[in-house]
Protein backbone atom coordinates (compact mmCIF):
# COMPACT_ATOMS: atom_id res chain seq x y z
CA UNK A 1 0.00 0.00 0.00
CA UNK A 2 1.25 3.26 -1.11
CA UNK A 3 -1.18 6.49 0.10
CA UNK A 4 -4.48 6.66 0.36
CA UNK A 5 -6.14 10.02 -0.21
CA UNK A 6 -9.75 11.35 0.55
CA UNK A 7 -11.21 15.07 0.68
CA UNK A 8 -13.11 15.83 3.72
CA UNK A 9 -15.15 18.98 4.23
CA UNK A 10 -17.57 20.94 7.01
CA UNK A 11 -18.90 24.50 6.63
CA UNK A 12 -16.57 26.49 4.73
CA UNK A 13 -13.73 23.89 5.51
CA UNK A 14 -12.21 21.55 2.84
CA UNK A 15 -9.36 19.57 4.31
CA UNK A 16 -7.18 17.19 1.98
CA UNK A 17 -6.20 13.90 3.96
CA UNK A 18 -3.35 11.38 2.67
CA UNK A 19 -3.05 8.17 4.82
CA UNK A 20 0.25 6.54 4.84
CA UNK A 21 1.38 3.56 6.59
CA UNK A 22 3.16 4.35 9.94
CA UNK A 23 2.70 4.74 13.64
CA UNK A 24 -0.02 7.28 14.20
CA UNK A 25 1.89 10.99 13.86
CA UNK A 26 -0.41 13.52 12.10
CA UNK A 27 0.55 16.54 10.11
CA UNK A 28 -1.73 19.24 9.93
CA UNK A 29 -0.36 22.34 7.44
CA UNK A 30 3.23 21.11 7.84
CA UNK A 31 2.89 21.74 12.02
CA UNK A 32 2.39 18.94 14.15
CA UNK A 33 -1.19 18.21 15.17
CA UNK A 34 -0.42 19.56 18.92
CA UNK A 35 0.75 22.56 17.81
CA UNK A 36 -1.81 23.42 15.00
CA UNK A 37 -4.54 22.76 17.27
CA UNK A 38 -2.78 23.71 20.57
CA UNK A 39 -6.27 25.97 21.90
CA UNK A 40 -8.69 23.46 20.56
CA UNK A 41 -9.12 20.55 23.03
CA UNK A 42 -12.11 18.91 21.61
CA UNK A 43 -10.31 18.80 18.53
CA UNK A 44 -7.96 15.20 19.53
CA UNK A 45 -10.98 13.46 20.13
CA UNK A 46 -12.63 14.63 16.96
CA UNK A 47 -10.36 13.51 14.47
CA UNK A 48 -9.03 10.70 16.07
CA UNK A 49 -12.86 9.15 16.35
CA UNK A 50 -12.65 7.09 12.98
CA UNK A 51 -9.27 5.40 14.18
CA UNK A 52 -11.05 3.82 17.02
CA UNK A 53 -14.44 3.19 16.01
CA UNK A 54 -12.45 1.04 13.41
CA UNK A 55 -9.92 -0.04 15.56
CA UNK A 56 -6.57 1.22 13.39
CA UNK A 57 -5.35 3.50 16.00
CA UNK A 58 -1.12 4.05 15.62
CA UNK A 59 -1.44 1.84 12.67
CA UNK A 60 -1.12 4.77 9.79
CA UNK A 61 0.39 8.50 9.65
CA UNK A 62 -2.02 11.50 8.70
CA UNK A 63 -0.69 14.40 6.72
CA UNK A 64 -3.32 16.77 5.78
CA UNK A 65 -3.73 20.51 4.37
CA UNK A 66 -6.72 22.56 5.40
CA UNK A 67 -8.43 25.90 4.95
CA UNK A 68 -10.89 27.57 5.30
CA UNK A 69 -13.39 28.03 8.05
CA UNK A 70 -12.95 27.69 11.92
CA UNK A 71 -10.32 25.35 14.28
CA UNK A 72 -13.53 23.15 15.27
CA UNK A 73 -15.15 22.58 11.45
CA UNK A 74 -11.47 21.96 10.11
CA UNK A 75 -11.34 19.08 12.92
CA UNK A 76 -14.11 17.55 11.53
CA UNK A 77 -13.35 18.37 7.93
CA UNK A 78 -10.34 16.39 8.78
CA UNK A 79 -12.31 13.60 10.44
CA UNK A 80 -14.44 13.77 7.62
CA UNK A 81 -11.18 12.90 5.47
CA UNK A 82 -10.00 10.31 7.36
CA UNK A 83 -13.44 8.05 7.42
CA UNK A 84 -13.29 8.33 3.55
CA UNK A 85 -9.83 7.63 3.40
CA UNK A 86 -10.25 4.41 5.31
CA UNK A 87 -13.16 3.13 3.16
CA UNK A 88 -11.10 3.24 0.22
CA UNK A 89 -8.41 1.09 2.76
CA UNK A 90 -10.96 -1.35 3.45
CA UNK A 91 -14.55 -1.19 2.47
CA UNK A 92 -15.88 -3.62 5.04
CA UNK A 93 -15.39 -0.62 7.20
CA UNK A 94 -17.61 1.78 5.79
CA UNK A 95 -21.13 0.61 7.79
CA UNK A 96 -19.35 0.87 10.92
CA UNK A 97 -18.15 4.15 9.92
CA UNK A 98 -21.66 5.13 8.57
CA UNK A 99 -23.25 4.13 11.85
CA UNK A 100 -20.65 6.70 13.91
CA UNK A 101 -21.69 9.51 11.59
CA UNK A 102 -18.41 10.01 10.41
CA UNK A 103 -19.32 9.30 6.76
CA UNK A 104 -22.26 11.71 5.96
CA UNK A 105 -21.00 15.03 5.60
CA UNK A 106 -22.92 17.67 7.58
CA UNK A 107 -24.97 19.81 4.98
CA UNK A 108 -25.06 22.89 7.52
CA UNK A 109 -23.70 25.71 6.31
CA UNK A 110 -24.39 29.20 7.08
CA UNK A 111 -27.22 31.02 6.20
CA UNK A 112 -26.91 34.44 4.01
CA UNK A 113 -28.19 37.79 5.16
CA UNK A 114 -31.08 39.48 3.91
CA UNK A 115 -31.79 42.58 2.52
CA UNK A 116 -33.69 44.46 5.18
CA UNK A 117 -32.66 42.35 7.98
CA UNK A 118 -30.12 42.97 10.39
CA UNK A 119 -28.94 39.10 9.77
CA UNK A 120 -30.33 35.90 8.17
CA UNK A 121 -33.71 36.23 10.27
CA UNK A 122 -33.25 38.60 12.50
CA UNK A 123 -35.42 41.77 11.66
CA UNK A 124 -34.79 45.22 12.62
CA UNK A 125 -36.02 46.32 16.05
CA UNK A 126 -38.81 48.17 16.41
CA UNK A 127 -39.07 51.51 17.66
CA UNK A 128 -42.35 53.21 19.21
CA UNK A 129 -41.06 56.20 19.98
Amino acid sequence: MNSLYATGKRKTSVARVWLLPGEGEILVNEKPFSEYFKDHLVAEDVIFGPFRVANLLGKFNVKCTVEGGGKSAQAEAIRHGIARALVEYNPELKPLLRKAGFITRDPREKERKKYGLRGARRGQQYSKR
